[in-house]
């Protein structure tokens, strides 16, 4: 079986850096619902199109292909007395947009604590990096029905109801 619209794709992958350096190892195999689902960047979906189980590829992605470019406005410094007395760098914390609604929340990373100040970054952590996604399919099966309904793969230990 070939990747193709509405099949679940089971991926080894690890991410470099251009320079090598590794980004994410892939410890986890990477499953998804191929065919536009936004399940995974546009650029790994078009190159695995067409692939069967054994082959691999390799996508370099620019920043606007990831995560995108870091955007110095999606950092703050709050005040260290809004935070919990447990505060380390790295922590993270859900805020919402000034001017969105409550589904428009942002996670932020403590990326500095400094006397009675918190740095927060905003950014995923990947923002603005170049980045080298290499992958092997290791499976490929048809989605079923409500997968596709859904636009999204369902564990198989899921019964259902827990989907959002």
């Amino acid at each position: 079986m070939q990747v193709a619209k509405n099949t679940v794709i089971t991926l080894d992958y690890h991410v470099t850096d251009p320079d090598g350096e590794v980004v994410d190892e892939g410890r986890e195999p990477l499953i998804y619902l191929h065919g536009g689902y936004d399940d995974i960047f546009p650029k790994i979906e078009e190159a695995l199109q067409g692939k069967g189980i054994g082959e691999s590829i390799q996508v370099k992605l620019q920043p606007d292909e990831a995560f995108g470019d870091y955007d110095a406005e999606m950092v703050q410094i709050e005040p260290r007395k809004d935070f919990p007395k447990e505060l380390q760098v790295g922590m993270q914390f859900e805020g919402g947009a000034e001017d969105g609604d409550e589904e428009d929340f942002i996670i932020y990373r403590v990326t500095d604590i400094a006397d009675d100040k918190v740095v927060l970054d905003g950014n995923h952590p990947l923002a603005g990096m170049a980045l080298v996604f290499t992958c092997t399919v290791t499976a490929v099966r048809p989605a079923s029905a409500e997968e596709i309904e859904h636009g999204h793969v369902h564990n198989p230990d899921e019964d259902g109801e827990a989907c959002h």
